[in-house]
């Protein structure tokens, strides 16, 4: 088994993809999660960028797909978020929700920390992008793997 398979049981992927449903209730917003062995000799952020738009999700309508990105092998995520989010949370929002994750992943419990995380950034699209009855889900909510 591969790190990336031993990152999570398949329990806890279907949480984590539970929590993602659960976020996009209230929001239009569209949050991923994508975990892969490592981010290799590319800038982390870098890679992250590159798996955000591999997934389409600068194609949102109101560019507000956050995308969750982890790198096993690593030991290293970023949170990034398209532009229609980062012009309207506060300015340590990312930093804040990063923390959260991190002071998960330090103790091993990587489920809960991206369940943390993927609340978090749902409270935010919910404020500035509240689901309304046109809504529809754009991107799948399922985790990627690279």
């Amino acid at each position: 088994m591969s790190k990336v398979e031993k990152f999570l049981t398949e329990n806890e992927e279907k949480e984590i993809v539970e929590a993602i449903r659960s976020a996009e209730k209230t929001t239009s917003g569209e949050i991923r999660v994508h975990i892969e062995k490592s981010h290799g000799d590319k800038d982390i952020f870098d890679r992250a960028m590159e798996v955000f738009h591999a997934l389409k999700m600068d194609n949102t309508k109101q560019d507000n797909g956050v995308l969750i990105y982890v790198a096993v092998k690593d030991r290293n995520f970023v949170i990034y978020g398209d532009k229609g989010i980062n012009d309207v949370v506060p300015a340590d929002f990312w930093e804040s929700t990063k923390d959260i994750i991190v002071s998960h992943f330090k103790n091993g419990k990587f489920k809960q920390g991206l369940i943390d995380g993927i609340l978090k950034a749902g409270e935010q699209l919910q404020k500035h992008f509240p689901w309304d009855e046109d809504d529809t889900n754009e991107l799948p909510d399922t985790i990627s793997k690279g």
